[in-house]
């Protein structure tokens, strides 16, 4: 009977609760990070000269909704898990993310791009497990 109890009330912080949590926060600041450059250079960079770069031109007002999208999923992949508010907003913006990053992906193979496109697949299956990992955060305690 004492080793049912004991299953029923384990400890949480197990080392591999340790290990897990810290692995995510990490990818989580990283892409994070990596979405704040990106959106940011998308705001800031002059439209011409994104423009130039680009092989499948877009629209100025899509550049800057791309920029901003990003930049708020960024924050939405910290800020409810570090401030312990709506952290339900966390797998949603990893959500979001995702689909801009098939929308990269997807461009940069029209654009005629096949190995370069691998690097918005990798970082929006980061984002799939992100989103995965803390689906537990949705659910009301």
């Amino acid at each position: 009977m004492n080793a049912i109890i004991s299953q029923t009330n384990s400890n949480p912080l197990t080392p591999r609760h340790v290990i897990r949590s810290s692995a995510l926060w990490t990818l989580q600041i990283l892409l994070a990070l990596l979405f704040v450059f990106a959106g940011s250079m998308k705001l800031l960079t002059p439209i011409e000269v994104m423009k130039a770069q680009m092989t499948i031109p877009l629209p100025n007002w899509f550049v800057y909704f791309t920029g901003i999208a990003e930049c708020a999923g960024a924050l939405g992949l910290i800020l409810p898990g570090l401030l312990r508010i709506k952290r339900a907003l966390t797998p949603l913006a990893a959500c979001g993310l995702l689909i801009i990053m098939i929308g990269a992906t997807t461009l940069t193979i029209l654009g005629g791009d096949l190995l370069p496109a691998l690097f918005p697949l990798v970082v929006g299956l980061l984002c799939v497990t992100i989103a995965a990992a803390r689906r537990s955060w949705t659910q009301v305690a």
